[in-house]
């Protein structure tokens, strides 16, 4: 007999559903989250247990490792392209679980990457980093906009970082509006030294990997971003062709077509939006540093708007990337904007 096992993970509890080859229920039972709480119900079950399907859910990494350390085949379900018949009257919990082990059973289950547990700490400080630098770079639009708003004058962010508390004492006549910019200026510096910190650490923790050493020979992708990439992407192997890399990477439009025409969007967010981060900064600084690349945003720019010339550009890069980390060749900047 041969039994597959569904779990439909929440925050602090979870349904286990399992079932038979012949589709009958053996095991359904909401459970707390609770790792040997989870092993003692599987355990019965343990020497025919053909999967241990979980939903991607942001809190998987607990139990995926727990029970991949205890000799469980597990598989990741991909949430958005596992949707149930919506002409269903009542679903729940225990209906999801069983579908997510039913799909097992028929081979149709849409599966989720299952990154390297080893990796996975540093790709998610990354990750981190990325949200100190969106909140420094509010920090500085603030500061640029009080600059504006009360000065009528423009400032860069250089000219910022550079700025001391008695300059700007002498650049706002009004006490409150001096004490409002030198809480942001302290806050723009703090942010910018746990940036460098955390970059440290990452560079510290991992190395570029050979096969993606090739991706510094694209202009714009140094250090971090060839880190973020190589971290997102894992193993270039699992996307068959580079569509499917594009993709993933957002940057390919999500429309639904009916007899030729627009009818719509499908899920926007479906795919990686870190990788889709990295390859937009690599863009901006592709069209600034190589002449090619600007050329070719330009050429956008006259038909469309900015943020579409530079998603085109992104997806140029990134389907470029693709073949580079597969093929293991170096940027040739001819062949992708001839």
């Amino acid at each position: 007999m041969r039994v597959y096992a569904g779990i439909d993970l929440h925050s602090s509890n979870s349904y286990i559903g399992i079932i038979n080859e012949a589709d009958k229920r053996l095991f359904g039972k909401r459970l707390s989250n609770d790792l040997d709480t989870v092993l003692m119900a599987l355990d019965p079950f343990k020497d025919v247990m053909e999967g241990v399907v979980i939903e991607s859910t942001y809190n998987w990494y607990w139990l995926v490792d727990g029970l991949q350390d205890n000799g469980y085949p597990v598989r990741l379900a991909n949430p958005s392209a596992i949707k149930q018949y919506e002409g269903m009257k009542h679903t729940d919990d225990k209906s999801d679980a069983f579908w997510l082990a039913n799909m097992l059973r028929l081979n149709i289950l849409p599966e989720g990457y299952i990154y390297p547990k080893e990796q996975r700490m540093v790709r998610d400080l990354l990750r981190r980093r990325l949200l100190f630098v969106k909140n420094r770079t509010a920090l500085i639009l603030s500061f640029q906009g009080m600059v504006s708003r009360h000065l009528g004058n423009k400032i860069s962010v250089s000219a910022i970082n550079k700025l001391k508390n008695d300059e700007i004492e002498v650049l706002f006549s009004s006490s409150v509006l001096s004490f409002t910019a030198k809480k942001l200026v302290a806050g723009i510096r703090f942010l910018n030294e746990t940036v460098k910190e955390m970059e440290k650490e990452v560079l510290c923790q991992v190395k570029l990997k050979r096969e993606f050493a090739v991706l510094q020979t694209i202009p714009g992708i140094g250090n971090i971003l060839g880190m973020t990439i190589m971290l997102e992407v894992g193993d270039i192997g699992r996307f068959p062709k580079v569509g499917d890399y594009s993709s993933y990477c957002r940057c390919v439009e999500s429309k639904r077509i009916s007899n030729n025409k627009k009818k719509g969007e499908n899920n926007r967010k479906n795919g990686n939006k870190y990788l889709g981060w990295a390859y937009v900064e690599a863009a901006n600084y592709a069209k600034r540093f190589c002449p090619e690349a600007q050329r070719f945003y330009q050429r956008k720019m006259a038909h469309k708007n900015i943020a579409v010339a530079t998603k085109s550009l992104a997806n140029k890069l990134a389907r470029a990337s693709y073949y580079m980390l597969r093929d293991q060749q170096s940027f040739n900047k001819n062949m992708l904007f001839r």
